[in-house]
């Protein structure tokens, strides 16, 4: 069947289905800021949305704060460190849009489709991210410019 008669929303079904993808649904946008405290105002006052929780992760040298709109999460990153992913992030691009974050069901098999297919990988094996979750980054040079992770609960009998 050839994806060029089906309407944007059958094609991308279409193409999940024979591809046996494992993406769910978008789970988050991070997005890199100086202050969670300076920029949770913003979110907070000007939208009315809530911060859910503020949590350290370590071995990224980020701090990162969890906001609910819908099914979708907004991720703040705040470096906690001059030399972190984040901090350089901002150095090089200023404040925004870092990444967009796929949930999936089987992250390793998710990765194996990405690499199968050309795609450089950041991250071969997930790690332990923020929120409880394992994840793992494709380069932006083989995403058209989108840095992308995937994820998944750490504990499948907690996934969301």
């Amino acid at each position: 069947m050839s994806n060029k008669l089906l309407s944007p929303s059958i094609t991308l079904l279409y193409s999940s289905a024979m591809n046996g993808t494992s993406l769910k649904k978008i789970d988050h946008l991070g997005i890199a800021v100086r202050s969670i405290e300076n920029t949770l105002p913003y979110y907070e006052k000007a939208l009315g949305l809530k911060c859910e929780r503020i949590e350290e992760v370590p071995s990224q040298k980020v701090r990162t704060a969890f906001i609910s709109i819908g099914e979708v999460h907004l991720e703040l990153l705040e470096p906690t460190s001059e030399d972190s992913t984040i901090a350089k992030f901002i150095n090089e691009r200023g404040e925004g849009i870092h990444h967009i974050a796929f949930y999936s069901t089987n992250i390793e098999g998710q990765l194996a489709q990405a690499k199968e297919n050309g795609v450089r990988l950041i991250h071969e094996v997930p790690f332990e991210g923020a929120n409880n979750k394992l994840v793992a980054f494709l380069h932006p040079k083989s995403t058209f410019g989108v840095l992308t992770e995937f994820c998944t609960a750490k504990d499948p009998s907690h996934a969301h």
